[in-house]
């Protein structure tokens, strides 16, 4: 029996870089708790994408937040 490779037939939806909080956090260089935080007090404007209680970030608005945040 020939397997199709995953890439060929995995969705388009699942391929749409939803990063957990933990891999959020390792992205920014940062814990998860101060990731936390952040959402909690609205200290950054950073989106977030809830399914059902899970807290989801596309990485597409964490490179944006990189971005506001370069100087010079």
């Amino acid at each position: 029996m020939k397997h199709e490779s995953t890439e060929r037939t995995t969705p388009t939806l699942l391929k749409s870089n939803l990063l957990i909080r933990r891999e959020a956090a390792l992205y920014l260089g940062i814990s998860e708790q101060t990731l936390a935080i952040w959402k909690c007090t609205k200290r950054y404007n950073l989106p977030v994408i809830k399914v059902g209680r899970l807290v989801k970030y596309r990485q597409a608005d964490l490179d944006a937040f990189i971005e506001r945040r370069r100087v010079g």
